[in-house]
């Protein structure tokens, strides 16, 4: 393997572990910051009239989730590979249509000039 190859790997696992390690950095603050808002609105009873918390805690629970969700499935999905891959595909489903038109255009007997500044015949 080449060290440009090795080097490209190494890059993509530490992004990698760099996501996941923030992924569990966000659990275990979700996990702390939960029990904390429990605390708060019933030891401590700010405004114990509504469980408020129940709410802040779904709502956290949701970004986690959306977290969890990118991390996991989506970057590997639709991160910059799969950006790149796409990219090629089109370049290359672009470069296949302009082959055929160049090829009808020739067998019709019209020639299109490069950009040696050549004539056009029609």
């Amino acid at each position: 393997m080449k060290e440009n190859d090795q080097y490209k790997l190494h890059e993509k696992a530490r992004k990698r572990i760099k996501q996941k390690k923030q992924l569990y950095f966000h659990f275990i603050l979700f996990l702390v910051g939960s029990i904390f808002l429990v605390i708060l609105n019933k030891v401590i009873k700010f405004k114990p009239e509504y469980d408020w918390f129940a709410w802040a805690i779904l709502v956290w629970l949701f970004s986690l989730t959306i977290h969890t969700i990118n991390v996991f499935f989506m970057k590997r999905f639709f991160g910059k590979d799969w950006a790149r891959i796409e990219t090629e595909k089109l370049i290359e489903k672009h470069q296949e249509k302009v082959e055929e038109l160049e090829k009808r255009l020739d067998e019709k007997g019209v020639f299109i000039s490069d950009t040696s500044g050549e004539e056009i015949k029609f």
